[in-house]
């Protein structure tokens, strides 16, 4: 387990048990493409993985053969954008302005870990301070639990660059696939092009 203290505060300042109701699995034609050609180019390694699509703030799972075994809406950061700003996971968190708050696009190597109050999390980009975690509601005023249940994505962006997810779907589907032990996590760009994060979708990538 991972000891920077930085790091392990800005995750337990976000991380949380806090329920939500259950949301049936949906597929998406972006994300379900995306995963197909993963699995073809052997990019996921015939293990299960995580796509998070920030265009539409849902998140999916599969299985090590591209097939969706669920999906549900999460909350991303608040600022646009695909890249983290540099060095953003040794600052405290009150020292991160609201134009730095992204959730960083690309593949990640994601491993299971704990904040300081003993909650698991999955580090997605552990050097960003960037984890995978339950929906906290402790500030009532950030209506997250209502962002969350909203129809819109328009207002699911509001975390500090964090994938909070619905507790009862971080329990029943992201715990089993990633929380045990190192996982695939591919985070598709809102503002950049998608094979500059990921060579396979080139044409001319080897296959």
């Amino acid at each position: 387990m991972h000891s920077a203290l930085p790091r392990l505060l800005a995750a337990s300042l976000l991380c949380g048990a806090t329920l939500v109701p259950a949301y049936a699995t949906t597929g998406d034609a972006d994300a379900a493409a995306f995963a197909q050609r993963a699995v073809a180019a052997g990019d996921n390694r015939h293990q299960p993985f995580a796509v998070i699509d920030k265009h539409n703030a849902r998140l999916f799972i599969y299985d090590g053969n591209g097939a969706l075994k669920a999906s549900s809406p999460v909350l991303l950061g608040l600022a646009r954008g695909d890249a983290s700003v540099p060095g953003i996971g040794d600052r405290p968190i009150a020292q991160i302005q609201p134009h730095e708050r992204t959730t960083p696009a690309g593949r990640f190597v994601s491993e299971p870990g704990r904040n300081t109050s003993g909650e698991d999390i999955v580090w997605v980009d552990y050097g960003a301070a960037i984890s995978m975690h339950r929906v906290r509601a402790t500030n009532k005023a950030e209506r997250r639990l209502q962002r969350l249940a909203s129809p819109s994505v328009a207002d699911n962006r509001i975390s500090y660059g964090c994938i909070n997810v619905p507790a009862t779907f971080y329990d029943t589907q992201v715990k089993p696939v990633l929380g045990t032990g190192h996982g695939l996590v591919y985070v598709l760009p809102e503002s950049s092009p998608m094979p500059s994060y990921f060579a396979f979708l080139n044409d001319d990538a080897p296959r």
